[in-house]
Order: C-alpha cells, then sequence, then structure tokens
C-alpha cells in the first residue's frame, strides 16, 4: 500500500510540475485557468490520489481544497467577497464531507458517516446563523434551529446505539 502510494503521488507530483512549467511558458494556452481553478483542480487530485492510492484520508484535503477553491470561485465570478463573513463556516462540512469519502475508500464507512454528518450539520448551523445576522438572505433561514435539533437527535442515536454507557 505504501510503495503504490508513493508511486502515485510521484506521478502526480511530476504532472503537476510539467502542467505549471507549461502554464510558465506558453501562458496563452493556459488563459481560461485562474487561480480558483488551480485551487479547485488540486482537490479532485487529491481525491484522485486517495482513491488510485486506496488512502481514505487523503480524501479530506481534497474536501478541504475542492470546497474553498469553489467558494474563492464563487466570490471571484460574483466580486461577493463580503459572503466571506459567513461562508467560511463550511468548512467544517468539506471536512466531513472528506471524512465521508475517505471512509467509502477505507471501507470504514459506518463510523465515518456519523462523524463526517456531525460535522455537516455543524457546520450548516453556523452557516445558517452567521448568514442570517452577515447579509444571507432566504426565507428558510429563520429555520436554521432545526440543525441544532437534528445534531441533538444524531447525539442521542448514536449513544443510544452504540452498546456503550457514556459518562456523564
Amino acid at each position: 500500500m505504501k510503495h503504490r502510494s508513493g508511486i502515485v503521488g510521484g506521478i502526480i507530483l511530476v504532472l503537476l510540475g510539467v502542467f505549471f512549467l507549461a502554464k510558465q511558458l506558453v501562458p496563452e494556452y493556459f488563459q481560461f485557468l485562474d487561480w480558483t481553478v488551480v485551487i479547485i483542480g488540486l482537490g479532485v487530485l487529491f481525491f484522485l490520489w486517495a482513491v488510485i492510492a486506496g488512502t481514505g484520508g487523503l480524501a479530506v484535503p481534497g474536501a478541504i481544497l475542492t470546497g474553498i477553491g469553489a467558494i474563492f470561485f464563487y466570490q471571484n465570478q460574483t466580486g461577493n467577497w463580503e459572503s466571506w463573513s459567513f461562508v467560511w463556516a463550511l468548512i467544517p462540512a468539506f471536512i466531513g464531507v472528506g471524512i465521508i469519502i475517505g471512509g467509502i475508500i477505507d471501507r470504514k464507512f459506518e463510523r465515518a458517516f456519523g462523524d463526517g454528518l456531525t460535522l455537516i450539520i455543524i457546520s450548516g448551523i453556523f452557516f445558517f446563523a452567521f448568514g442570517s445576522f452577515f447579509g444571507l438572505q432566504h426565507d428558510l433561514l429563520q429555520y436554521w434551529p432545526v440543525l441544532l435539533i437534528l445534531l441533538g437527535l444524531i447525539s442521542i442515536v448514536r449513544v443510544a446505539f452504540s452498546g456503550k454507557k457514556q459518562n456523564v
């Protein structure tokens, strides 16, 4: 597994080097790529590396880079940079998505799903709470406390079905 991961990592680094060198030498062929697309592309490369090497832990940085790249792409296209005051709260959700994808790759889905879903819901709570304070306009925002209820229910269900007694 380590051998395979090292080979895949080396191939990805060589391909990245060739890409960036070509971008430096003949920039006219790469004008469609801005810095946000490069960040998203790096995230996708981490996902590919995770799948090919069978190392689910690489899905987490892949999800973070892809998600942050998507946020920056949106902000760069719209000029809505002030949205950063609440969209930063999505970063834990990206980690949660990475944990779930990593769990699928590592065949540890049940635990990863619960942990990832918890992070996604916590992130949603912060996103909608900060969004309602800092300018996100939508009628559904008044219902963001429902996410708190979901998080509480998930916690109760996890404890009830874990088979272990929790120290209170």
